[in-house]
């Protein structure tokens, strides 16, 4: 039979989401960690997990002893109720709080408490289990707890919970390399402390889980706990279980050629559908979801469009089909300015010498003049775009659509700046 264990990064349990708008401010406390963990407990026992693994930071600070008890607690008591094991590690946050709370609820195992790495089997003789946590003794440790560490393995797959910086040498918050992870022998390590999570798979179980909920718009994307099963002595799937109450988003909203400002409202009312759909598909669809909305591209409504947008536009633009709360976080105008290029081309100065060149990257690819320009271009470019301090940046061949784009955006930008100043010499 297979074991299933549920992995929950950072939640901060005390904390309360920002930039709420005020008909949402009263659901702050569901809409934040607390009502994160809330769904991973009913995920947890819905799904008959075998154990749930917290990997630090449970606790967002001291002050929050009451609340992050009363949260935890509920919590475990449910998924111990469902025969589910629940085991954790402290975090940089919680280094002081959370030793004091686990004392309180004894069906909470703290491992590798004072900074000494312990392991648990969580698996049977039929599907064995090995977990190694370590916790964080004080607020600040300097040292990789990894380094010099020989971890003596077990039967089956032997995973580490750990809160830690990974790659950041003169962290003081447990600085970790890749190259000592990776060294340690374990099959995967779970990982705390940032909050975007990374990409884990079956494969490679190994990175961070990412914060629970977003705590902020800062925090975009797909958030939860990570689902690991383990089938004939393997990791046979891993598996993000996107579950927050609070989903945040950056939205760009490209107004290149519209006629009218109101065009904006339907663009926005597009892009919330096509999110509404993705978000109905995950495991918990979210009750709210925050849009940070950028209105970009070359037209004159860009300040008019946002005036559509006033604030009680913004507080609700879109209900979903599953409830979910849509509202503007924030709406930034970005557009610039439209160039009329065949009209300045006319003109017998620098401006109209640049927009015939302009002009000239839109001509068919077999144009005995546009090819002149761009084989003009590439003689240039080769020698940067070959330049070894550049390699590291990708960026792939500099081909003759690729000598196109830039010449378009860099001649683009130069034509304003030169506009500018003859508007402002005038």
């Amino acid at each position: 039979m297979a074991l299933r264990i549920l992995a929950v990064g950072d939640i901060h349990l005390g904390r309360r989401p920002s930039r709420l708008p005020q008909a949402l401010a009263e659901r702050a406390r569901d809409l934040g960690p607390a009502g994160a963990w809330g769904r991973t407990v009913e995920v947890a026992i819905g799904q008959g997990v075998d154990a749930v693994v917290l990997a630090g930071d449970v606790i967002e600070r001291d002050e929050d002893f009451y609340e992050g008890y009363r949260e935890l607690q509920s919590g475990v008591s449910h998924l111990t109720d469902a025969g589910i094991r629940v085991l954790g590690v402290v975090g940089n946050h919680d280094v002081r709080v959370l030793p004091r709370l686990a004392a309180q609820i004894p069906e909470f195992h703290l491992l590798g408490q004072g900074g000494v790495w312990e392991a648990v089997d969580l698996g049977d003789d039929g599907e064995p289990l090995t977990l190694w946590g370590w916790s964080f003794p004080q607020e600040r440790v300097p040292n990789s707890p990894v380094a010099d560490t020989r971890f003596d393995r077990r039967d089956g797959p032997n995973l580490g919970l750990l809160h830690c910086d990974r790659d950041q040498p003169g962290s003081p918050y447990a600085p970790v390399s890749s190259a000592e992870l990776r060294a340690a022998g374990l099959d995967g390590w779970l990982l705390g402390h940032i909050h975007a999570p990374d990409a884990l798979t079956a494969r490679d179980p190994s990175g961070y889980l990412g914060s629970l909920t977003g705590m902020d718009p800062g925090e975009p994307g797909a958030h939860g706990p990570w689902l690991i099963t383990v089938e004939r002595g393997r990791i046979s799937e891993v598996a993000q279980q996107v579950l927050a109450p609070l989903h945040w988003a950056p939205v760009e909203l490209d107004l290149t050629g519209i006629e009218a400002a109101e065009s904006a409202q339907t663009l926005l009312l597009e892009r919330v559908r096509q999110l509404d759909e993705t978000l109905n598909a995950t495991t918990r669809p979210p009750a709210a979801a925050g849009l940070r909305v950028r209105l970009t591209g070359r037209t004159g409504l860009g300040d008019e469009a946002a005036a559509l947008f006033g604030e009680t536009e913004r507080e609700q633009v879109y209900s979903g089909s599953s409830g979910c709360h849509y509202f503007i976080e924030r709406l930034a105008v970005e557009t610039r300015p439209e160039i009329a290029l065949t009209e300045l081309a006319g003109r017998a100065d620098p401006p109209g010498l640049l927009a015939r060149r302009l002009l000239l990257l839109d001509r068919p690819a077999d144009d005995p003049d546009r090819q002149a320009l761009l084989a003009q271009a590439r003689q240039r470019l080769d020698p940067v775009h070959r330049d070894p301090r550049w390699q590291a940046l990708g960026g792939g061949e500099l081909d003759d659509e690729a000598a196109a784009e830039w010449l378009r955006r860099s001649g683009t930008r130069l034509l304003e700046r030169m506009l500018a100043q003859r508007e402002d010499a005038a």
